[in-house]
């Protein structure tokens, strides 16, 4: 019998069921970076969604996460691509270069922890631009609060399967309070000799408009730039990107 996944791997295959199957976005950052002069810098790029996809066509990126083990997963995945990966928390990097374009996919600034912490990210990303290049970071679109306990019915769960392991992940809460919102899940794991666990994940977002990222990267040295729309899919909610030049 194979040995069950590690902790890291599960981490992985979390990540990829959770956040792997977003495309709306896509067309986006590649647009982005075909007008950028310049690699490419992805913040909270997890095993690389937005990363591969921009290696792919060519560009050179540096893929940017907290996370080893999604950063370890990126790299096998795109060892023949012009990727580069840096271990670091957004607020607080420090990288030997450059960039024409910093992308800051779904709704990473919205996990930094309140306006102190993306200031410090605002600081270090402009730092790390060359005059005149561009952050462009995603806010998610309005999330409709939600209880299992009182909801009609719930999302469907993500579902993955591999290696006869099988993963769900299902929406059951979306609760605010005090300018945050928490989206609540429930992680099911079921192995193949038939044994299961559970478990809840919980994400807190910032609430946090346009308006007020615009002003917090002016604070920073940035200049607004028109903004950019995500649509919705059947899926996702849509997001706002708002583009600021160094």
């Amino acid at each position: 019998m194979k040995a069950p996944p590690s902790s890291q791997l599960h981490d992985v295959r979390w990540h990829d069921l959770e956040c792997g199957a977003y495309l709306a976005d896509q067309p986006l950052w590649r647009e982005l970076a075909a007008a950028a002069p310049g690699a490419v810098l992805d913040v909270g790029s997890g095993t690389g969604r937005v990363a591969l996809e921009l290696g792919r066509a060519g560009h050179a990126v540096t893929a940017l996460d907290s996370d080893a083990s999604l950063l370890s997963a990126l790299r096998l995945r795109g060892a023949h691509l012009p990727l580069a990966t840096a271990l670091a928390d957004a607020r607080a990097f420090d990288l030997d270069h450059r960039f024409a374009l910093c992308v800051a996919p779904m709704q990473t600034v919205q996990l930094l922890g309140g306006r102190d912490g993306r200031a410090r990210f605002l600081r270090c990303a402009r730092r790390h631009l060359h005059p005149g290049g561009t952050l462009a970071a995603a806010l998610a679109g309005p999330l409709e609060s939600f209880d299992s306990e009182t909801a009609a019915e719930l999302p469907l769960p993500d579902r993955y399967e591999h290696e006869g392991w099988v993963y769900s992940s299902q929406p059951v809460a979306i609760r605010r309070r005090a300018g945050i919102t928490e989206i609540h899940r429930v992680r099911r794991t079921l192995a193949p000799d038939g044994a299961s666990e559970q478990a809840r994940d919980v994400i807190c977002l910032d609430e946090l408009s346009g308006s007020d990222l615009e002003a917090e990267g002016l604070a920073a040295g940035f200049t607004p730039l028109p903004r950019r729309h995500i649509s919705p899919s059947r899926d996702h909610v849509g997001s706002t990107v708002i583009m600021l030049c160094a």
